[in-house]
């Protein structure tokens, strides 16, 4: 079965600085480019986490569409292109000694990303078990992604990522499952519930008082992740063939140098799970994509750091 990811492509450009640069600092550091954007980053970690995967995107005529074009031959991506006359997405990035980062995207073609494109798309693949989407593309069209996923049968999973992106009503009523981060769910339950959250004290949050709140934001599944504290889930009516509503799963320990990425490998890893272990209970799917994840975080880079199968079912060394 088969993943079909609607978002967004970027050339990323990375700088390795030894601290996170501050209003009006001048700073040394290595300098690397590369394929990244979170739709390209959940469709390279889907197909490495051996699912069958087609991503949708938008692209324009340059240098940058060639990348995405090459790379998705090479790794055994259906890519269905929407082109058009602006430049590909490109993404800044700062990654400090920690591995911790920060991110300025331009969206260039991404902004460009149509409704009518996208459902021609995915209704010319074959039926696909899962349609993952993110927002750093055009709200209308990631709504016709998840509308077209619910009633073709697939398990819609909405990653709301960046935190300032606008999630409508509509995308979190079409998401089977939504998977914020800490600062992404701050920002929904501001949005949805007019709460205050503190990001800081969140892994530490009364389960019960978290599924309470976190059942304000959608009737469908809600996967909180929360880095190295592991994740947070709650399930509404459809519990995925778990026996709890909600429940803690811990983080895998790393090696990490560079978290670039790594809430795009956890999501490509659990789409791609979904989609091909359809018999087994949520909180499976939940620990293959955590240890994918951890282990995307010991390489550096985004799209080209997703780790390839075999990587994930050997047993852990050391």
């Amino acid at each position: 079965m088969s993943v079909a990811v609607v978002g967004s492509f970027n050339v990323d450009h990375v700088w390795r600085v030894a601290a996170l640069p501050q209003a009006g600092a001048t700073l040394s550091g290595d300098y690397a480019s590369g394929p990244g954007g979170k739709g390209f980053n959940q469709a390279m970690a889907a197909r490495r986490a051996g699912a069958v995967t087609a991503f949708v995107c938008a692209l324009g005529d340059d240098a940058g569409a060639q990348l995405a074009r090459a790379l998705c031959a090479g790794d055994g991506i259906d890519l269905r292109e929407h082109a058009c006359d602006a430049p590909t997405g490109t993404a800044g990035i700062y990654v400090d000694a920690q591995g911790r980062n920060e991110i300025v995207v331009a969206a260039g073609a991404n902004a460009r990303l149509e409704p009518g494109f996208v459902e021609s798309a995915l209704a010319a693949l074959p039926k696909p078990a899962v349609v993952l989407a993110q927002l750093e593309s055009p709200g209308n069209a990631i709504e016709s992604a998840l509308r077209f996923g619910r009633h073709c049968g697939a398990t819609t999973i909405l990653n709301p990522a960046p935190a300032n992106a606008s999630v409508s009503d509509a995308m979190r009523q079409l998401a089977d499952v939504l998977t914020p981060n800490e600062t992404e769910f701050a920002a929904l339950v501001a949005q949805v519930a007019n709460a205050h959250v503190d990001t800081g004290e969140l892994a530490q949050h009364d389960d019960a008082q978290l599924h309470a709140l976190t059942r304000k934001l959608c009737a469908g599944t809600v996967v909180v992740t929360l880095g190295a504290q592991g994740c947070f889930v709650s399930h509404g009516a459809n519990r995925h063939g778990d026996d709890d509503a909600f429940y803690r799963i811990p983080a895998v320990p790393a090696r990490t140098i560079d978290t670039t990425g790594a809430g795009d490998a956890f999501n490509g890893a659990l789409a791609a799970s979904l989609a091909q272990r359809l018999q087994l209970a949520f909180a499976e799917h939940l620990r293959f994509a955590t240890r994918y994840a951890a282990l995307s975080t010991e390489r550096e880079g985004a799209a080209l750091a997703m780790p390839a199968l075999v990587a994930v079912t050997e047993p852990a060394s050391g």
